[in-house]
């Protein structure tokens, strides 16, 4: 399993949210290039990247945030965030991005999401942020009818090199992730799942890692990092172990 730490980004700094909510906002640096690259010196290889601003109003906003991680960092680095079209797809892969994830758009058009996955090959990502099970978009602001489970099948045998799975009640909220519903999800489709939303220590990546660790390409975690309450290379070492088991 791989290790992802997040850098959300708000304004040009690094934050977490809690449940989404852009008011309810910590600010924990002004410098997201310097804080990836503490990332990458704990040993990190990826990095999880989102443009809460650009979730919210549909377009890039924080883009010289993200140039600056780019310019410092040999990390692999995934970005979502106000991505919904080709050519901003097309715009992040020229300038480093390993892989973009798609998450409103993957709702509205997922065809579009289907013609990136030829056009970029292993390069999109799918972003389902779940509220009570259903699908939240727009930056969480709006809840779909849809079941997480639903839209993700819907990409089987698209191309998509991975399933972005967030529990939005879990998020920023250092209660532990849902674990049980993110096994189920991964258990249910062929697209790797990555988990996020929640994880707050080293006991939930250890139970993740019990619970199907087999089953899982990654887990992400930002406010327990920034915190203290996951040291990065220390979380890269117990989900390595399972790797080689």
């Amino acid at each position: 399993m791989i290790f992802f730490p997040a850098i959300d980004l708000k304004d040009g700094q690094c934050v977490r949210l809690l449940r989404g909510e852009m008011d309810q906002t910590t600010v924990f640096g002004d410098d997201p290039a310097a804080q990836a690259l503490l990332f990458q010196e704990a040993g990190c290889t990826w990095l999880h990247v989102v443009d809460l601003n650009g979730a919210f109003v549909g377009e890039p906003v924080n883009g010289t945030a993200v140039d600056g991680i780019l310019e410092v960092t040999t990390m692999k680095v995934e970005l979502g965030g106000g991505i919904r079209d080709l050519a901003t797809i097309e715009t992040w892969l020229k300038k480093g991005i390993t892989r973009v994830i798609l998450g409103t758009v993957a709702l509205k058009n997922p065809d579009l999401v289907k013609q990136a996955c030829r056009v970029f090959p292993d390069q999109v990502a799918v972003g389902i942020d779940a509220k009570g099970g259903f699908v939240a978009v727009e930056g969480w602001a709006e809840v779909s009818e849809i079941t997480a489970l639903d839209l993700a099948r819907k990409f089987e045998d698209a191309g998509v090199t991975a399933i972005i799975y967030t529990d939005i009640d879990r998020d920023g909220l250092m209660t532990g992730p849902n674990t049980e519903e993110t096994i189920r999800l991964a258990k249910a489709i062929s697209i790797p799942v990555i988990v996020s939303g929640g994880v707050s220590s080293m006991a939930d990546l250890q139970a993740l890692k019990d619970a199907g660790g087999d089953l899982l390409e990654g887990v992400i975690s930002g406010r327990a990092v920034y915190d203290g309450a996951i040291d990065p290379t220390q979380a890269i070492a117990l989900l390595q172990e399972d790797n080689d088991a």
